[in-house]
């Protein structure tokens, strides 16, 4: 989830914390877990700062260390610990107890998005996608919004809290169901398709949708359970050449293949340069797709420049292909 719907369920998570007697009976305490809370509803994410670096580290680790079971388990730790330094009239136990179902409570929502989490490491680096949750839910973020303003005017906030995730649960349900209804009207729509991505968009009734046959790529949308599909590709099988080769090997487009599950592939000539390119399809836009990795490649082979990340023009591009030369 985004930064600001990680922000209002460390909040509503702090209030739903006065169910516990020993938190609502001791200030202090109530203090430390409402800091505890709202602190380990961001520290997953951290590993933001990996895009000062460059976006090909950000894509290969973004909700990966950070989001493993042993920083689940590291995370209240420090967290903990760190407050009852400043705080140590607290309970410590029980500020422990809410941090970490506020790390727990982060990692595991991330796992409804299209990005997903390593959420299993270390036994397993699988990513973990479910994606029924736009990386920001209007419904979600407003339902919270709503809650913490009911219980600012006075409303009791345990019930309140509660009520929004009961809620929130059944939510999550007619999510699924949707997805499930759209996937198949997609295998209806597209008779052979093996593999089929049905992505939230941030519309309740709009869905991505890039699925595979055996001969072609298809790009669509949903709208509802209407599929409209907007472009066919011919699947074409990654080269074995030395020139696609060398350019897989680069930090830009491994990290992007590590991340795409459904790209295409284009190799174009320009002058004394080799240009390699791998398209998303998961993400088309305005006719255009953003989320694209490439590289130049000189006559011997060898990488001049490359980039990957979200780029919405072509002149964008070439100027972030020329910065990451220079």
């Amino acid at each position: 989830m985004d930064t600001g719907t990680h922000l209002v369920m460390g909040i509503a998570l702090g209030g739903l914390a006065m169910a516990d007697p020993v938190v609502a009976s001791h200030p202090i305490t109530l203090t430390a877990v409402m800091a505890g809370t709202i602190i380990g509803s961001q520290a997953p994410d951290i590993d933001t700062v990996l895009k000062l670096r460059n976006n090909a580290v950000y894509i290969r680790h973004h909700r990966g260390a950070t989001h493993s079971i042993p920083a689940v388990i590291t995370w209240p730790l420090l967290i903990s610990g760190a407050l009852w330094l400043i705080m140590p009239e607290a309970n410590w136990l029980h500020l422990w107890l809410w941090t970490f179902l506020a790390v727990f409570l982060h990692v595991f929502v991330d796992i409804f998005n299209s990005y997903g989490t390593q959420a299993l490491r270390p036994f397993s680096n699988k990513w973990v996608a479910l994606s029924v949750i736009n990386t920001f839910d209007p419904i979600i973020f407003g339902a919270h919004v709503l809650a913490l303003m009911i219980w600012a005017f006075g409303a009791d906030p345990v019930l309140t809290v509660s009520t929004l995730y009961v809620l929130l649960f059944f939510y999550y349900i007619v999510r699924f169901t949707v997805q499930s209804a759209i996937k198949a009207a997609v295998k209806k729509t597209i008779p052979g398709a093996i593999d089929v991505i049905v992505a939230p968009t941030m519309r309740f009734f709009q869905w991505r949708i890039a699925a595979d046959t055996d001969r072609h790529h298809y790009v669509g949308r949903a709208y509802g359970r209407s599929i409209n599909i907007y472009d066919k590709f011919l699947k074409k099988p990654l080269p074995q050449s030395e020139l696609m080769q060398t350019a897989l090997k680069d930090k830009n487009l491994a990290a992007f293949t590590s991340f795409s599950p459904i790209y295409r592939w284009e190799i174009n000539e320009f002058g004394e340069l080799f240009e390699v390119r791998l398209i998303d399809l998961r993400y088309r836009s305005n006719d255009y797709y953003p989320f694209v990795a490439v590289a130049h490649l000189d006559k011997d082979y060898n990488i001049v420049n490359s980039y990957t990340g979200w780029i919405f023009s072509e002149d964008k591009l070439k100027k972030k292909l020329d910065f990451s030369h220079n």
